[in-house]
């Protein structure tokens, strides 16, 4: 999801100032305690007066995020799926290499005509990258889109050897600009790169 905002949260005896991040998968809270809400331990979501309150298995949570409150509540709960958030439309043709996630490997096949070959003039590219090893494909990968396509770079969280820095360098180092960052699933994180309009 992605959504990140500076806040006051309560939560038991403890209050304090921070970071909330609403990322696909979970609430994360970094300020003078941190907290870490998994979205599936959830029981009830309710926002009323700049305040989100979250029940789950800990305890509640009291967030106060004014007006963001209430597009946080409808977020959590009535999340958009991976196919939603990257923009996929109905007939597009894209081209899949190196990712295993079946659940969206099953939806992108649902809108999209896919491939794994990788030819001239791509409308769009996901490319599965494990390791900081992988991203040498991207200069080649880079070559083969669409002056409008876009290209998905889909890599894990939290590994020391491959990171969200190096992502974006490999990208960008192929000419390419980073636009978007989407939580692709618990486990992976998908970066959008594009061809700069100049370039086109």
């Amino acid at each position: 999801m992605g959504a990140e905002i500076q806040c006051m949260v309560k939560f038991g005896k403890q209050r304090g100032e921070g970071r909330a991040l609403l990322e696909t998968s979970e609430i994360l809270f970094r300020g003078s305690f941190r907290l870490k809400i998994p979205l599936a331990e959830i029981k009830a979501v309710k926002a009323a007066n700049g305040k989100l309150r979250v029940r789950f298995g800990g305890g509640e949570a009291i967030f106060e995020l004014g007006a963001a409150a209430e597009k946080w509540a409808e977020k959590i709960l009535h999340p958009k799926s991976v196919i939603e958030k990257i923009g996929v439309k109905p007939g597009a043709k894209a081209v899949v290499i190196g990712v295993q996630d079946a659940d969206f490997l099953k939806k992108l096949r649902a809108v999209a005509e896919c491939s794994e070959k990788v030819g001239r003039g791509c409308e769009l590219i996901f490319f599965g990258a494990e390791s900081g090893a992988e991203l040498k494909r991207v200069r080649l990968l880079a070559k083969s889109l669409a002056p409008a396509g876009a290209l998905w770079i889909v890599y894990p969280k939290g590994r020391k050897e491959i990171t969200e820095v190096g992502v974006i360098h490999a990208g960008r180092a192929a000419g390419l600009k980073d636009v978007k960052v989407v939580g692709f699933s618990a486990s992976h994180t998908a970066l959008k790169f594009v061809i700069p309009v100049s370039e086109r």
